[in-house]
């Protein structure tokens, strides 16, 4: 079942996406650090902690957004770290976060389709996307195209929601998600439809060993899944 952010509009879901962020971008830092109490922060430490035994030299972080993963990127030394987003509006407030810590040598932020990546096959040591393939209108093509440009024995690791099991954090969480999320997300960033489209697209996406059979279909290799804060969030990391 494919979720849109705005039901009663036209347009793919890949426009529809853009057009979310890019009303949402001027707040999207305050509501994403807020809503998930920061531990947001610590999800993306841990997947430092899994690309830095690889030393990657050249990076591409997918959906990068305001910009957030492929900084915090850039404490492994990298020679380039390309970031791509659909958001017009997300990657302006990414370009300023750049230029303020003085990366702008370093990161490179640009407007591009994750299913269309305008990169030559076996580029990047490392690829990255942190909370963006739930948004790939077109799952498996997104996932192909980052393997294709991803060199041989090169890594991939994708951060991306997954559901609570266990009692009671399950129905807390469900809860918060469901019915606190939307309020306070709909209040701070004017648009009424982008914090409801968070949980809708969270239920509806294949995480876990759902997620991983698409993987190995795919002919991703040496696939291992992270189970984060009690199965919030999941990073899934593998090879080429």
């Amino acid at each position: 079942m494919e979720i849109k952010p705005y039901r009663d509009k036209q347009g793919s879901k890949k426009q529809q996406v853009a057009e979310m962020f890019d009303n949402i971008s001027a707040r999207y830092d305050l509501l994403n650090h807020t809503l998930s109490l920061g531990i947001d922060r610590g999800w993306r430490k841990k997947l430092l902690q899994l690309a830095a035994p690889c030393k990657p030299k050249n990076i591409l972080d997918v959906a990068t957004g305001t910009g957030d993963l492929a900084i915090a990127l850039s404490v492994l030394n990298p020679e380039k770290i390309t970031g791509i987003d659909i958001s017009e509006g997300m990657l302006s407030f990414g370009h300023k976060k750049v230029s303020d810590k003085q990366l702008t040598d370093l990161i490179e932020l640009r407007k591009g389709d994750s299913e269309s990546l305008d990169f030559h096959d076996n580029t990047f040591d490392l690829v990255t996307v942190a909370f963006g393939v739930r948004n790939f209108e077109h799952l498996e093509k997104g996932l192909s195209e980052m393997l294709r440009v991803t060199k041989p024995g090169g890594k991939i690791l994708i951060l991306e929601f997954s559901q609570p099991h266990s009692f009671p954090f399950a129905q807390v969480y469900r809860f918060y998600f469901k019915h606190i999320l939307p309020i306070v997300g709909r209040w701070v960033s004017k648009d009424r439809n982008a914090y409801s489209y968070l949980p809708e697209s969270v239920e509806v996406f294949p995480y876990g060993q759902k997620f991983i059979a698409i993987l190995e279909k795919l002919n991703y290799r040496n696939i291992k899944s992270h189970r984060l804060t009690f199965g919030i969030a999941t990073i899934y990391e593998a090879e080429k």
